[in-house]
């Protein structure tokens, strides 16, 4: 038999132990290149929390690299951008019930257009003035939607002055409410409203005087006698003529007397006024039976300043917006 052998058998090198946990771990170390990476890696850390005059940046300022990044909040579309404002231009009144029949309408167009920027700015006579709401509009777009009845000095010079007066505004002037269905249709409303009887449609002893205010503009006189023409065909042929308080003839008492001598003994006059005013009782005070109350806030006068506002809105070049001025 041959004797056993003494030599031990080779064992493999145990791991060297982490002297940091008592010698207890198996875990191996790092090796030196992996320590040096370590701790450069910190180091850089550190130092980015460090703004260059040595005070530490705040934490939110900074993002470790692999947490992932939050898309941005996306910014609104031009579509999904605030309309501009609709700015109504009065023209103003020393009749206290003018103001609250102005007001009254821009309540009807908000609630016909719920988050519609909607304001008011008067020619003379009324605050607020056409100058200081736009003041308050200063970085903003805006379209003036004369609330004037036709082509005349105020829709012609005064507003575009104004704003021309206000270059921080962006601005767009709408074509007056006259001549158009919708102001017709308020018309109609009132007089129903006054005792008109749709019986008397096509009779000859009704008739109806159309008072305005009256203008020295041509086209002013134009638009009135349109829309006098347009009533006429409403009321189904009965005669409709226009009358004016000033600037104009014939007056509202002259053309009452002119209908009475041709047989027309039931007349009315329609108030082609905006709001109560000087010459809308004025007007009123010769109709020999009660006149119709002026437009106010009828429900068609504000489907109407909303179309004006629209139609200016999709007229984008300026010379569509001078076509709306000469021609609605």
């Amino acid at each position: 038999m041959t004797e056993p052998s003494t030599q031990q058998p080779r064992r493999s090198p145990l791991p060297p132990t982490d002297t940091h946990s008592g010698g207890r771990s198996t875990v191996p170390l790092d090796s030196t290149a992996q320590l040096l990476t370590r701790v450069t890696a910190q180091l850089a850390t550190q130092l980015s929390l460090v703004s260059r005059n040595g005070t530490r940046r705040p934490m939110h300022r900074t993002r470790p690299s692999d947490t992932p990044r939050l898309p941005a909040a996306p910014r609104p579309s031009p579509a999904e951008a605030a309309p501009p404002t609709l700015l109504v231009v009065a023209h103003g009144s020393r009749d206290p019930q003018a103001l609250r029949t102005v007001l009254a309408l821009l309540d009807r167009v908000r609630d016909l257009r719920p988050g519609l920027d909607v304001r008011l700015g008067h020619i003379e006579l009324n605050q607020p003035l056409l100058p200081d709401t736009l003041d308050g509009l200063r970085g903003a777009d805006a379209v003036l939607v004369p609330l004037l009845l036709g082509r005349g000095h105020h829709v012609k010079h005064d507003l575009p002055a104004a704003a021309a007066a206000a270059p921080s505004v962006r601005t767009r002037i709408a074509a007056p409410l006259g001549p158009h269905p919708l102001l017709v249709e308020a018309l109609y409303g009132r007089l129903v409203e006054a005792g008109w009887d749709p019986a008397d449609e096509g009779g000859r002893r009704a008739a109806v005087v159309l008072a305005a205010a009256g203008s020295r503009d041509p086209d002013s006189a134009q638009d009135t006698r349109r829309t006098a023409r347009m009533l006429a065909e409403r009321l189904g042929g009965v005669p409709v003529v226009p009358a004016y308080a000033s600037a104009a003839t014939p007056t509202v008492p002259a053309a009452l007397r002119a209908l009475v001598a041709r047989g027309r003994h039931r007349t009315f006059v329609a108030s082609y006024f905006t709001a109560p005013g000087r010459f809308a009782s004025a007007a009123a005070s010769a109709a020999p039976r009660a006149a119709a109350v002026p437009l106010g806030a009828h429900p068609a006068m504000a489907r109407l300043l909303l179309h004006r506002y629209d139609q200016a809105l999709s007229a984008t070049a300026p010379s569509e917006m001078v076509s709306l001025l000469a021609s609605a």
